[in-house]
């Protein structure tokens, strides 16, 4: 009943090829909600005429930058005849992608993966007689490190996700996360906001036994030997990084300056012979200090002090940075509570003031307020530990 009030609704949009289980989807993915999934789908129409979604396949190719850092690509094949893809997000420089490229072509490389999806999708089906029904995506965050907690960066990620849930709705069958790193829970504080309960629904993540648990969903020789598989390249790699790109560091030489955005940053003058210095009381040990900043024109020197009563101690000494070419960012864990001061210094300089933008974040550690949402999982000690005893936890 509910897909013949959908078809009857969306009637100007159909085309042959969109028969009755492929329409499901859509409200499947707005809890059969006649209205909402017809929303969903005009706005897709929209969308794909746009960026001209039905000839990506033979007419687009991303840029050099993405072809060479994105990290992902497919396996083999799930137990179920489903495509099986690996996203590497540990070894995503997210700020050098989005330095890189602008955001169109982020979309399009989105859509031409959903395209990808649906073509191995309906040849599974033809091939195995039966639907085959959605993907199966492994996230492997070995290597993951602050990278990952830069704000405009966790917000493009979101929205690649958003991009591929909101036209190919149902396309992710389930999604399995290894080697989670022991700030998750902080990284799922951030992001928690940005996806949906549909997508959330379907993360899953595995222990120190993940190979096990992978497995028996996806035979061995379907599987990246990396990840407890038995499938290699024709060079031999575990990893099979000739079809798997394995991302890694973008170099500059990719950055388009004009892509370059301080909106999220704040602004400050440091005078000639002078220096600027923010002071912040952190009451937590362990709590974390990310900085980001951009100067225009010249450099600048940066550090950061934690001061205590029986004197000062550099956590970052005072040294120069070449902001002024591309943005400088990081963090620093606070490993004791008291008083930090963030300083930009230009003492150095008796001809020239520095116009600088920053962003500076206090995130305090993991607490146990996201107990709730990682399905009752005690956060007492590290995640780390714990995701070796958890076969799998729901996010």
């Amino acid at each position: 009943m509910f897909t013949f009030q959908f078809k009857r609704r969306v009637k100007d949009l159909l085309k042959p090829e969109y028969n009755d289980y492929y329409l499901s989807k859509w409200l499947k993915a707005r809890n059969w909600d006649v209205g909402r999934a017809e929303q969903m789908f005009r706005k897709s129409m929209i969308y794909r005429e746009k960026l001209k979604a039905d000839t990506l396949l033979t007419d687009y190719t991303p840029p050099e930058v993405l072809l060479k850092y994105l990290p992902g690509g497919f396996a083999g094949y799930d137990r179920e005849g489903a495509p099986v893809r690996v996203e590497a997000y540990g070894h995503l420089d997210v700020k050098g992608i989005l330095y890189s490229v602008k955001k169109v072509d982020i979309e399009k490389t989105k859509m031409l993966l959903g395209e990808q999806v649906m073509k191995k999708l309906k040849a599974q089906s033809a091939k195995l007689g039966k639907n085959v029904d959605g993907m199966t995506v492994i996230i492997d965050m070995e290597n993951t490190g602050t990278n990952l907690l830069w704000g405009p960066g966790m917000k493009m990620i979101a929205h690649m996700g958003e991009v591929v849930q909101d036209n190919y709705p149902e396309v992710v069958k389930r999604s399995f996360i290894v080697n989670a790193p022991t700030m998750l829970p902080l990284l799922w504080r951030m992001v928690r906001p940005l996806i949906s309960e549909e997508m959330k629904n379907k993360v899953c993540i595995l222990g120190g036994d993940y190979k096990k648990q992978l497995l028996k969903h996806i035979e061995a020789d379907q599987l990246p030997a990396a990840l407890g598989g038995t499938l290699t390249d024709e060079n031999g790699d575990q990893r099979c990084s000739a079809w798997i790109c394995s991302g890694g560091k973008v170099p500059e030489k990719y950055y388009l300056k004009d892509l370059v955005t301080t909106d999220h940053m704040q602004k400050v003058t440091v005078s000639r012979g002078d220096r600027v210095e923010f002071t912040y009381n952190i009451p937590l040990a362990g709590s974390l200090l990310r900085y980001e900043f951009l100067s225009e024109d010249y450099d600048i020197r940066f550090g950061i002090t934690y001061k205590a009563d029986a004197g000062s101690d550099d956590i970052m000494p005072l040294a120069r940075v070449d902001s002024h070419i591309v943005p400088e960012d990081g963090s620093v864990t606070c490993e004791q509570s008291g008083t930090y001061v963030v300083v930009f210094d230009n003492s150095y300089s008796w001809t020239r003031s520095k116009t600088l933008s920053y962003n500076i974040d206090i995130l305090p550690p993991e607490d146990s307020t996201l107990v709730e949402d990682l399905d009752s999982v005690t956060l007492g000690g590290s995640w780390g530990l714990i995701a070796q005893k958890s076969e799998c936890t729901r996010l």
